[in-house]
């Protein structure tokens, strides 16, 4: 436990990655101020000093991990004639259910503020589903121009089922449903190589 008045390095991750782990094991409901400080080991006050509440802090979560999806998806563009077209654009889609995606997803649409601080911040610019199609789009339009796609593959279209599917088995997905990587896979194997 870190003593009061000690700094803490690295807060926000640490904060975000004990509160991953504290709806991996017991689900949205499980969220509370004090299991994510509990999980990290760190003073019941901290969250509150670099937060204004829970609600932003699961918003500035979720934008956080949106971000680097993001991050993730715009570095395919240097990954354009390396390994496979579907192992790239599976790195990308797969990572959006790391990091207790689908819970998270549940846990921020079942907040109002938390939800309204998401749509603020992806207004205002903040990397979101829409940054991680257009750098899928721009990806698979370097892989066709390379031969590597298919002339008849629609990038924009790909990438919008990509996102759009990803989005979908994030809000559809909780503990005891099956885990929808598998899903993900299959629709980018088929998309791709199909």
């Amino acid at each position: 436990m870190s003593p009061r008045g000690v700094a803490t390095p690295d807060v926000r991750e640490r904060l975000f990655a004990a509160a991953e782990r504290v709806v991996e094991r017991g689900g949205p409901g499980a969220l509370t101020s004090r299991a994510i400080t509990t999980e990290a080991g760190c003073s019941k006050g901290l969250l509150h000093a670099h937060f204004a509440g829970l609600d932003e802090f699961v918003a500035e979560l979720c934008l956080d991990r949106f971000a680097r999806t993001a991050a993730k998806a715009q570095a395919l563009s240097g990954l354009a004639g390396q390994g496979t077209v579907a192992r790239n654009l599976n790195a990308v889609a797969l990572a959006l259910f790391d990091s207790a995606g689908p819970a998270l997803s549940g846990l921020a649409i079942s907040r109002p503020a938390t939800t309204l601080r998401i749509r603020e911040a992806l207004e205002g610019g903040a990397p979101g589903l829409t940054a991680i199609q257009e750098a899928i789009t721009g990806y698979l339009m370097a892989e066709r121009r390379l031969g590597r796609v298919a002339e008849t593959v629609d990038p924009g279209t790909v990438a919008l089922a990509i996102v759009g599917t990803a989005h979908h088995l994030l809000m559809a997905s909780w503990p005891d449903t099956p885990d929808p990587r598998s899903s993900m896979t299959r629709l980018v194997d088929a998309l791709v190589d199909g």
